[in-house]
C-alpha cells in the first residue's frame, strides 16, 4: 500500500495539471458556439443530382418592367461595356422560352456590369420555385456571366427547402436579345447536388 501512495504523491503535480486542463477542455467545448452534428439529425437523406431546364426572362422595356436599373457611375454612360452600372431584378421563370408559357418561379437578385472591357456581369440571385414539389424552394447562384459568350457558367452556392446543402452550376444561354431595348430570353440548365 506504501508503494501506492508514494506513486500517486509523486505524481500529483502531474495529476493536478491533467485535471486543470481537462476542466479547462470542458469549460471551453461548453462555450463553443458549433457542434459536429449526424445528417441524420436534420433528416437528410441520400445525395441525388438534379437537372432543372427554364427560361429567365429579363424585360427592362415597357410599362412593367422585370428589370430596373438601379445605381450607375458617372462614367458608365462613357463605357462601352456599362462598367458600373447595377440592376435590380425579379424576372418571371417559365418553362418555354415564350412568356406566356408555364410560370415555374421567379429569379430575384441583383446584377451588376463588372468589367470594364467586355459586357460580363457580376450575378448574385435566387431562383425563387413556385411550381411542383420544388414550390417554395431556392437556389442561390453568385458568379460571372459574359454576356455575349455562348454559354456561361456560374456557381450555386446554396439553396433552401428541398434545396437545403445545395451545390452545383448554372449554365446560361441566350435565346433571344433585343439590342435596342436590352430585353433578354435566358436559357438556364441547372445540375444540382441535393437532399
Amino acid at each position: 500500500m506504501a508503494k501506492i501512495f508514494a506513486y500517486t504523491t509523486a505524481s500529483f503535480p502531474f495529476l493536478l495539471i491533467v485535471i486543470l486542463f481537462s476542466s479547462t477542455l470542458t469549460t471551453a467545448k461548453s462555450d463553443s458556439f458549433s457542434r459536429n452534428l449526424s445528417p441524420k439529425t436534420l433528416g437528410v437523406k441520400r445525395e441525388k443530382l438534379s437537372h432543372l431546364q427554364f427560361y429567365f426572362h429579363d424585360v427592362l422595356s415597357g410599362r412593367n418592367p422585370t428589370a430596373v436599373r438601379v445605381a450607375q457611375a458617372d462614367s458608365t454612360k462613357r463605357s462601352l461595356s456599362s462598367f458600373g452600372l447595377i440592376t435590380m431584378m425579379d424576372d418571371p421563370l417559365t418553362v418555354k422560352p415564350e412568356i406566356s408559357s408555364k410560370l415555374v418561379g421567379r429569379a430575384q437578385g441583383i446584377y451588376a456590369s463588372a468589367s470594364q472591357s467586355e459586357l460580363s456581369f457580376l450575378m448574385a440571385l435566387n431562383f425563387v420555385f413556385s411550381e411542383g414539389k420544388y414550390n417554395g424552394s431556392t437556389l442561390s447562384i453568385l458568379g460571372r456571366n459574359s454576356v455575349f459568350s455562348g454559354v456561361r457558367e456560374m456557381p450555386v452556392v446554396g439553396g433552401s427547402g428541398l434545396f437545403r446543402f445545395a451545390r452545383g452550376y448554372a449554365q446560361a444561354k441566350t435565346h433571344d436579345l433585343d439590342f435596342k431595348t436590352g430585353d433578354a430570353v435566358v436559357e438556364y440548365n441547372v445540375y444540382v447536388f441535393h437532399y
